[in-house]
């Protein structure tokens, strides 16, 4: 996907769904690649998202991949009184680590992640901007497209100074803390089952014992 695209691609569903979250005020979406984190101007707020999943392209050696640690950056002002609000944007690229090369390459997106991406940019909106109750944001690591550590000297995110975590170890971390929890709920059903059994038995054999003796009794009764 080219970088036209994806800009077309995130200002369409930028509009579309603030149309229909704001439609009395006028909102305006801007990529800039030379925002800087924390650098507001004064009434603008910021929203920096550090998870988003992207591919990138290298256009010298055509390696491509896919990162869960895109890094996007939104700075947002909203002038009240003419009801004009304004984004500035800039998602954060990778450097290819195949040919080294010092070019920078775009990241490009499925369109269901920016519309995701866009619905978490418009919860910050409403609580930032207007004040609001935003709802819930949305975290977007439904899938694992890569199984290695993020390289933070090929990520111009890191190079910036923005510390972000890695989805990948994140869920790893969850998968290990979830099988150890399932371990232990194992045990403890076990020991809680065993002992179970041997009061079965213990009972069982005792019912038995009261039998034998009441039959016992009544035998030499009769006898």
């Amino acid at each position: 996907m080219s970088t036209s695209l994806t800009t077309c691609e995130w200002k369409k569903v930028f509009y579309e769904k603030m149309e229909v979250a704001k439609p009395a005020d006028s909102w305006e979406l801007i990529i800039d690649p030379a925002l800087k984190p924390n650098e507001l101007g004064p009434g603008w707020k910021q929203y920096l998202e550090q998870h988003a999943s992207g591919r990138f392209h290298c256009s010298w050696c055509w390696h491509t991949w896919q990162s869960a640690n895109v890094v996007i950056l939104f700075h947002m002002h909203l002038d009240r009184a003419q009801r004009v609000g304004s984004v500035r944007m800039r998602v954060f690229k990778q450097l290819c680590y195949q040919c080294g090369t010092s070019r920078l390459d775009e990241s490009s997106m499925l369109e269901e992640n920016i519309e995701g991406l866009v619905d978490n940019l418009i919860t910050s909106l409403r609580e930032q901007c207007y004040d609001e109750d935003g709802g819930q944001y949305r975290i977007h690591v439904a899938s694992r497209p890569d199984s290695g550590l993020h390289r933070s000297e090929f990520c111009e995110a890191c190079q910036e100074g923005i510390v972000h975590w890695k989805p990948s170890e994140k869920l790893l971390e969850e998968d290990a803390a979830y099988t150890d929890a399932s371990k232990r709920k194992g045990q403890a059903g076990f020991i809680s089952s065993f002992f179970s059994f041997r009061w079965c038995l213990f009972w069982g054999a005792l019912c038995l014992v009261i039998v034998y003796l009441q039959f016992f009794r009544g035998r030499s009764g009769f006898l």
